[in-house]
């Protein structure tokens, strides 16, 4: 009983993190569904949420402002969110017509902020960022071209952290990134892809569906998106540079909160995981999202029956020792990034352990019926 366990478990780690990734890739590779891009540019509405985000705000707005992209066609709207550090004065400084500010108050959170923003946008596209996005000056062009193609509903591009400072953390969120994007460009080309960034989004606004201010805009809106008939795909072209948190403590509780708004996403949206007519994305978002946010429950099971199955060989004690390395190591690793003796493979263990953990912490508070609206934004 405690072998096939153990079997089970870490075969369902490996198919999460290697075997989908393996599989969507010989889909694409016999089966590829490519983009059919063009050269019109449509009018462009781009929105940013902020919350007391006045230390990066002036920079976010003169980034967008500075986009290679006519001017005549395109908007910048700035939801301030009650916010009170000075955020308004500083978008208010501005003299440009391009730019507008709103205000909701009472502060409500960033997926109300949205909501109520549609109503004032004129844009055929609306382009979502974080306030501390920062584009690449060809970004918006290579993001809004895929429109040209009918069957594109929403597009989403490619995150680069700006500071590898060579501490643990920054390293691990850097390489988890590099595989989220590599993971998309495969799920691209074979229809949508699963995952989307917040910070450099686009969505056709004719397809933009309120959402309930608990909802996660990141994974809902994309998904509702998919569910009108469109694809989701990834333009690796249009970069978005923005700083990695570099405190393990900051990175955790950000994780938390996204896996929470995810699992309720997924409960909300759960008709998609059993479309029969869709089932190549029924199989995606079970792979990629469903078995990845639960897979600490195999990492788990794989740990306690290891354990019990210690005194079976020598197998057993170098696959125990291989996880205890991992747990342990990941753990103590930026002490020994003060001791001088920092390591790769140990950051890469600590970041996986603190993904993991932050997906058993979000799903004890959704299993107890917890939702989370408000939080303070990530600093980098």
């Amino acid at each position: 009983m405690l072998l096939p366990l153990l079997i089970w478990s870490l075969l369902a780690v490996i198919y999460i993190y290697v075997g989908y990734p393996i599989i969507a890739l010989i889909i694409a590779r016999l089966s590829p569904r490519p983009i059919k891009q063009g050269q019109s540019l449509p009018t462009v509405s781009i929105l940013i949420a902020a919350y007391n985000e006045s230390h990066v705000i002036e920079a976010t707005i003169k980034n967008k402002l500075s986009l290679n992209y006519p001017s005549d066609k395109l908007e910048i709207i700035v939801v301030s969110d009650g916010s009170t550090d000075g955020t308004d004065e500083i978008v208010g400084r501005f003299n440009c017509k391009q730019l507008r500010l709103l205000r909701q108050e009472p502060r409500a959170g960033k997926t109300s902020a949205l909501n109520m923003a549609i109503s004032e946008v004129s844009g055929e596209i609306i382009v979502f960022s974080d306030a501390n996005s920062l584009y690449a000056p060809d970004a918006l062009y290579h993001l809004v071209t895929n429109f040209s193609d009918p069957s594109v509903g929403y597009v989403t591009g490619k995150m680069v952290y700006t500071n590898p400072d060579g501490t643990v953390n920054a390293a691990g969120c850097s390489a988890y990134m590099k595989y989220e994007n590599f993971l998309r460009e495969v799920e691209s080309k074979i229809g949508s892809v699963v995952g989307v960034d917040g910070g450099i989004d686009a969505v056709r606004k004719k397809l933009y569906r309120p959402m309930r201010p608990d909802q996660l805009p990141d994974f809902v809106l994309p998904l509702n998106v998919i569910d009108q008939g469109y694809r989701v795909v990834y333009e690796e072209k249009a970069l978005l540079h923005e700083p990695a948190l570099s405190g393990s403590s900051d990175e955790y509780r950000m994780r938390v909160r996204v896996s929470l708004r995810a699992y309720w996403a997924l409960w909300d949206m759960r008709h998609l995981l059993f479309r029969y007519d869709n089932l190549l994305f029924a199989w995606q978002l079970w792979s990629h999202k469903v078995l990845r946010y639960l897979c600490f429950i195999f990492l788990v099971v794989a740990l306690i029956t290891n354990i019990a199955l210690y005194s079976h060989g020598f197998l057993f004690k170098s696959l125990l020792a291989t996880q205890i390395f991992c747990y342990v190591g990941g753990y103590a690793s930026p002490l020994m990034e003060k001791m001088g003796c920092s390591s790769k493979l140990l950051g890469l263990c600590r970041y996986f352990t603190l993904l993991n953990i932050a997906s058993a912490h979000a799903f004890i508070r959704f299993l107890r019926g917890q939702k989370q609206v408000l939080w303070t934004p990530r600093k980098g």
